[in-house]
């Protein structure tokens, strides 16, 4: 039992450096997952502070919001990070409104972002992340690229999905059968991302 405590402690470890290193990562490009879906909407078609928040209030984008009172922060973050420029348009009518343009700058740093090999942390702490990048990849780099990310995210799924099993099989006798069933819950999502990957790969044209 104390063996298995300090095993549980290590692995706990591991975990909450993952994060920190994730977090140091986040501050450094500043592109978090709130910014890279505002970015991924404003690059679609110039939006107004009211359009992004309808946007994350009524459709499934709200996933990637905390609240709708943080999509005019992180609005005003981005511009002054200068990846988006404002501009009043409708000027002669009685209700002008400020509407976001993404800047070349911008593009840069979201193409950036897309274009993120895959990797094992990814399928592991950044899902959201990863299924938003599929979502705007095709518009903005393209079908080869897309299907580029598609290929690592399978491989990378796959492998983990095989080191869980693995682990599992190796506790499954020591652990109690609520942790086995929830570790298989999560095996069981992981296997359906890979089968996503393979079909989308295909309907695609990846094959």
């Amino acid at each position: 039992m104390k063996k298995n405590l300090i095993f549980f402690k290590k692995r706990l470890k591991n975990s909450t450096n993952r994060i920190i290193i994730f977090s140091i990562m986040n501050n450094e490009n500043n592109l978090s997952t709130l910014s890279l879906a505002m970015l991924g909407l404003i690059v679609q078609k110039p939006r107004s502070g009211y359009d992004l928040r309808k946007a994350f209030s009524t459709t499934p984008m709200g996933h990637f919001s905390s609240s709708p009172g943080a999509i005019y922060p992180a609005l005003k973050r981005i511009e002054k990070n200068g990846w988006v420029r404002g501009s009043i348009d409708n000027k002669k009518t009685l209700r002008p409104k400020m509407v976001y343009r993404i800047t070349k700058r911008g593009q840069e740093v979201l193409k950036q972002h897309l274009l993120r090999p895959v990797t094992r942390d990814d399928v592991i702490w950044r899902m959201d992340d990863l299924m938003l990048r599929f979502a705007f990849l095709e518009h903005i780099v393209g079908r080869k690229q897309t299907l580029q990310f598609l290929k690592e995210f399978m491989i990378e799924i796959e492998s983990h999905h095989r080191s869980l099993q693995q682990y599992l099989e190796e506790v499954k006798g020591i652990i109690p059968a609520c942790g086995r069933l929830a570790m298989e819950n999560g095996i069981a999502n992981y296997k359906m991302n890979a089968r996503w990957a393979k079909r989308a790969i295909k309907e695609l044209g990846g094959d």
